[in-house]
């Protein structure tokens, strides 16, 4: 990475052991570096490329000695094709207002946050986040970052209601998904899904190879959704591959 980051030297960290908020009865610990301002941007490319994702202006990975459960993973955007389902969740969103907004954290946007929290994530370490503490996931960095909404139409002249957000970080070789949350009270929309294949054509069109989806823990029910989009590169001993999913 030293030819990328050439005008100063990255000091990394090792977290001590905590409970794995993944796997039940694993410990896990962390190497993270922060990001230097000056060149953020580039040394974030960097490090996602290594399996690295952000954090604010921290760079983390695991760095667990007897589980290798985290794969670091992505989408390789032109390989992938839509199945059935893809194209009824896409048909069932066409009426959602898409906008790319600066990264600046909003009262509306945290409200849905919470409200997803509590329905999806209910016990989890975010759901003690504080309105201060959104604020800085979102505007305290130092890359290439921008929120996406989504908004339910327009009704009577009144901006439509916020359905959902994603954080996304852009990477010299793709689109990194930092955070999304979503509506919890429209099931039938799918809108997780919807966001995931959102980014891929935004991907697509901006003529970017990967999407980037942070990690796929087999088992854990929060991050094993990951395996149904396939293909699925996975960053392993021998470098990204395409990961063999039963």
């Amino acid at each position: 990475m030293t030819e990328h980051v050439s005008t100063r030297q990255l000091k990394f960290y090792v977290t001590a052991e905590a409970p794995c908020p993944y796997l039940a009865g694993k410990m896990e610990k962390k190497v993270f570096v922060h990001l230097p301002y000056a060149d953020g941007a580039a040394v974030n490319d960097a490090l996602s490329h290594a399996g690295f994702r952000r954090s604010q202006n921290i760079a983390y990975r695991p760095s667990c000695e007897t589980c290798a459960a985290c794969v670091s993973v992505r989408i390789p955007v032109h390989a992938y094709v839509m199945n059935r389902t893809d194209r009824k969740v896409r048909n069932r969103n066409q009426d959602l207002v898409r906008r790319v907004v600066d990264p600046i954290a909003t009262a509306e946007q945290y409200d849905l946050l919470k409200a997803y929290l509590a329905a999806r994530h209910p016990g989890g370490g975010m759901n003690e986040m504080s309105e201060s503490d959104f604020v800085t996931m979102v505007e305290d960095s130092s890359v290439r970052t921008h929120v996406v909404e989504y908004r339910l139409p327009e009704a009577e002249g009144e901006r439509g209601r916020l359905v959902g957000f994603a954080i996304i970080d852009l990477l010299a070789d793709g689109l990194s998904m930092v955070y999304s949350a979503y509506d919890p009270e429209l099931p039938n929309r799918s809108l997780g899904r919807f966001i995931v294949l959102d980014h891929l054509h935004q991907s697509s069109a901006v003529a970017l190879p990967y999407l980037y989806l942070g990690y796929w823990v087999k088992g854990a029910p929060t991050m094993d959704y990951k395996a149904q989009y396939q293909p699925l590169e996975g960053l392993t001993l021998f470098g990204w591959q395409t990961l063999q999913i039963d």
